[in-house]
């Protein structure tokens, strides 16, 4: 491990290391993951910060923990006892971060370590050219020489750069060497693959041993295990967690794992008592199949999806425990991303009302555009809230209410979906889902 950088501690949310800030998880984290906010710097957010490292754990034993998605680059700070991981996808960085702040703290070989989030970043364009072409810290040597061994591989590549991981599967004579940084192991591969010694042999990148099926040998033919196939029209509410990898794209309208399925509900459950229940992310759709006793929530943002799904340990709603699993992957349609891009939500807010506008009016005037989940009025701020089980209904709802003469003297516009308001958590640092409707009375302006 290398020194690279100097920690100054600054107080228990907070520290700063070389001018880069870490954040802890109350202060600054979970607002900033369940946000409502799409900005670039959520984007970002690839670096997480390892703290109170003791001298007896390598950088290995930390990356043997990591499971979530493929490294950019490691940065030790042995003399500070941590160091920062930068993950290549957002989505990677955010599930190792929840996982392991479930309670506070990682704990690897019975030490308990700190976790805080590092500076936002970007790719640079020269790793986003590598990682197009396939590359990864991972380097992958075929047709090694029946007599090499994990230290004579390790001398002869240290020259590229500080080495994490290697391994020799002497049966196959094949090896993976995993360098610190991306950087190191384009490197490697381009220099390897011009060198005399190395002309017979097989050169090229490997899977990232911190995302899943590590140290699979690269096949044209490698096919990817997805959902089940059988003949059960339901059967892919079901993945077996050891096979569920979901997809999580950063670009709101790629197809990706966005839809959360909900079995075992209760026969008396509402569409309202779902969403009462439904925190971290702000919903596209929610489709209530009450006669199956499911549903299928399906978020805007696949990233907040995969929070709620691994922050979830239990939904309990009208005192049964729901089951949890992942719907079919799918993207947001042209005018759903359009209107989620100027402000929309399956709220519709209308603003100064008069004593004419009733709970039962606004239910009969707006059920034409689509299912309605609840209507909310508040007298003492003359207004009304309705929102819709989807945002494609409330898109509709705005567009054609406009239109009618008796509401063109009302304010109307996009409210605040209360689903993406942040989690409350317990002394156990779980989420707390209850009954309990939060008071959306905020408007999207």
């Amino acid at each position: 491990m290398m020194p690279l950088e100097t920690v100054h501690a600054n107080g228990h949310f907070n520290a700063e290391i070389d001018g880069q800030r870490y954040y802890s998880t109350d202060m600054y984290v979970r607002p900033f993951l369940m946000s409502n906010a799409y900005s670039a710097p959520q984007q970002s957010m690839r670096t997480v910060y390892i703290g109170n490292v003791p001298t007896d754990l390598s950088v290995s034993d930390i990356m043997d923990q990591v499971k979530t998605g493929a490294i950019q680059a490691i940065r030790p700070l042995p003399e500070k006892n941590g160091l920062f991981i930068t993950f290549v996808e957002h989505s990677s960085a955010a599930q190792f971060y929840l996982q392991a702040t479930r309670h506070q703290y990682l704990t690897i070989q019975g030490h308990e370590l700190k976790i805080g989030w590092g500076k936002p970043s970007h790719l640079t364009n020269s790793i986003q050219t590598a990682l197009q072409n396939g590359a990864s810290r991972n380097v992958y040597l075929g047709l090694l020489d029946p007599q090499e061994t994990q230290e004579s591989l390790r001398q002869t590549l240290l020259c590229f750069g500080h080495i994490e991981h290697l391994k020799i599967i002497t049966e196959k004579r094949i090896g993976f060497v995993h360098f610190l940084c991306i950087t190191n192991a384009v490197k490697c591969v381009s220099t390897l693959q011009t060198e005399s010694r190395w002309q017979a042999k097989r050169v090229n990148f490997g899977k990232d041993r911190c995302a899943k099926n590590v140290y699979a040998i690269p096949s044209a033919t490698t096919q990817f295990i997805g959902y089940p196939t059988a003949y059960d029209p339901y059967a892919f509410m079901y993945p077996p967690p050891a096979q569920h990898n979901p997809a999580v794209s950063n670009s709101l309208g790629a197809t990706a794992n966005r839809t959360i399925y909900l079995g075992n509900i209760h026969p008396d459950t509402t569409t309202e008592d779902i969403c009462n229940a439904i925190r971290g992310g702000i919903i596209s759709q929610l489709k209530f199949i009450p006669e199956k006793h499911i549903a299928f929530i399906t978020f805007v943002d696949p990233i907040l999806a995969e929070n709620f799904f691994h922050t979830t340990e239990y939904l309990v709603i009208k005192n049964r425990r729901l089951k949890l699993g992942w719907g079919k992957p799918s993207a947001l349609s042209f005018p759903v991303l359009n209107a989620i891009q100027n402000g929309g939500s399956r709220n519709v807010y209308i603003g100064n009302i008069d004593e004419f506008i009733t709970e039962e009016k606004l239910k009969h005037d707006f059920s034409e555009y689509g299912d309605i989940e609840l209507v909310n009025t508040l007298r003492e701020k003359n207004c009304a809230f309705v929102n819709f089980t989807s945002i494609s209904g409330a898109v509709k709802a705005i567009e054609g209410i406009r239109t009618k003469e008796e509401y063109k003297k009302f304010r109307i516009n996009y409210g605040k979906d209360r689903c993406g308001n942040p989690p409350r958590f317990n002394t156990s640092n779980n989420p707390i889902h209850t009954n309990n409707d939060d008071n959306n009375s905020t408007v999207l302006t």
